[in-house]
């Protein structure tokens, strides 16, 4: 597995990673040790870069990552989250970026994961009732305590990645970005470069849709999260579909899978950016990793491009676009 550097300070993962939220919620369904399988099975192929976050869950996330990892810490690079305030029910509380907040998590995150440091923390939202120097001031204060290594934010704005930044070196900013979804391209890409910022996608697949495994809506499960985003609505979904179809038509073409073009053409872009990937299929994850090996030509990265051009995905990214690129 190929590594990149996130940031300028010392950080290096694997360019696919495992992301591990729909393990425990959202995505319907799924079995712990299964689950379990499928991270020891990721470490094996040398994707070290785990991602996971105290709401998905919610809480129960950390805790099978820390299962999972048990005598292969030293393996293994864990990020986590705080920010998004679940409650022992469930429910969404809002988000909150105020300095005991910040410790409170972190403290139950260690806990959970049973770790004593996390390698990378992020801000998984940012509140905008305090003000990003006090968040990102209390995340220093971990830092300097040993129990984190390094900073990070999630689908935070241009302007409020350089305030974070002058209080404290962030690493990764992790943001959604795929075929279909390229609004970092806009402002944020110039941003983290100029201040040697590496970047995380996550939902590089987008959430799933740009594997070719949909057909039709009703391919997801009742209890499946994604029937709620706007994409995934009938309206949309077919006119998304037919964008599919086509990477389907290349992937075919070069003798690899959609999944493959989608994570190459991520991992193209950009010597920084790094992919997350999650799924909870062995034979998936395999599939996924396999994409490192691919590489894409001038040629095809452009018709790829012409194929997906920015802005050409029908529907929002998720039913409230209120708590992102804030």
């Amino acid at each position: 597995m190929k590594r990149r550097e996130l940031g300028s300070q010392g950080l290096t993962v694997s360019e696919i990673g495992l992301g591990c939220m729909g393990m425990s919620e959202f995505y319907g369904n799924s079995d712990t040790q299964s689950n379990v399988d499928v991270i020891h099975r990721a470490i094996d192929l040398g994707a070290n870069h785990l991602d996971t976050a105290d709401m998905y869950g919610p809480f129960r996330n950390e805790e099978l990552v820390g299962k999972a990892i048990v005598g292969r810490r030293d393996e293994v690079i864990i990020a986590t989250k705080f920010g998004n305030v679940r409650g022992q029910g469930g429910e969404f509380l809002g988000v909150r970026g105020d300095p005991e907040y910040v410790r409170q998590s972190c403290e139950a995150s260690l806990a959970r994961l049973n770790i004593e440091t996390i390698d990378l923390y992020y801000q998984h939202r940012v509140d905008t009732k305090v003000p990003i120097e006090e968040t990102v001031g209390a995340m220093a204060e971990l830092v300097r305590e040993g129990k984190v290594r390094y900073l990070g934010l999630s689908e935070a704005s241009a302007a409020t990645i350089r305030r974070a930044h002058k209080v404290h070196p962030i690493s990764a900013l992790q943001s959604e970005y795929s075929l279909w979804t390229r609004d970092p391209e806009d402002e944020i890409f110039d941003t983290i470069t100029e201040l040697g910022i590496g970047f995380v996608a996550y939902s590089p697949l987008g959430r799933g849709f740009l594997t070719g495994q949909f057909r039709e809506v009703s391919d997801l499960s009742e209890n499946d999260g994604r029937k709620r985003h706007p994409r995934f609505k009938e309206e949309n979904f077919n006119k998304n579909l037919k964008l599919v179809e086509q990477v389907k038509t290349l992937a075919k073409s070069k003798g690899v899978t959609p999944a493959q073009i989608a994570l190459s053409w991520v991992l193209a872009q950009n010597p920084n950016i790094v992919t997350i990937p999650g799924t909870r299929s062995i034979s998936r994850l395999e599939d996924n990793i396999a994409a490192s090996m691919v590489t894409l030509t001038r040629q095809e990265l452009e018709e790829i491009d012409s194929l997906f051009p920015k802005g050409i995905t029908a529907g929002d990214r998720y039913p409230d676009m209120s708590t992102v690129n804030r």
